[in-house]
């Protein structure tokens, strides 16, 4: 029956923190996702997985403490101990050098739309799961900040 099936009974001892998305930017995120399809289909995938639950708020809604493109977040990851700052871009603006990290990347993937405070899991490339969490959101200069 379906009524035997509950939200934890779908993913058991997971749950995905909330996200949000500003609509100024959702249709270039989408587009990004559908064309990243043929490249990369696990992160395309999992970047129209995290737009599909995400709320989508207009632009003047947008909480300031919640990443966006163009935010500086700064993560610490938990097994280490140490904090990183980076800035979440679009593709065309990333530079690792500059710590601009894309929104196709698999971090960028996992940052997009979390507000400070929030805790993920990270597969890092040597396939170790790592917990990580927002510690601060900046908003860019160029990126207009809302009260929230």
């Amino acid at each position: 029956m379906i009524t035997d099936i509950t939200p934890s009974a779908k993913r058991p001892g997971k749950r995905a923190p909330r996200i949000v998305i500003d609509a100024d930017h959702l249709a270039h995120i989408e587009a990004l996702a559908e064309g990243a399809m043929q490249r990369n289909p696990a992160l395309a995938d999992r970047l129209l997985d995290e737009i599909g639950r995400a709320r989508i708020v207009p632009s003047a809604k947008m909480p300031a403490n919640v990443v966006s493109i163009g935010s500086a977040v700064t993560y610490r990851d938990e097994s280490t101990g140490l904090e990183k700052t980076v800035t979440l871009t679009y593709p065309e603006d990333a530079d690792i050098a500059r710590q601009r990290v894309s929104l196709l990347t698999p971090i960028g993937v996992a940052l997009l739309g979390l507000a400070e405070g929030a805790a993920f899991h990270w597969d890092t490339r040597a396939q170790q799961r790592r917990m990580l969490t927002v510690i601060r959101v900046e908003q860019d200069a160029a990126t207009p900040t809302h009260d929230a």
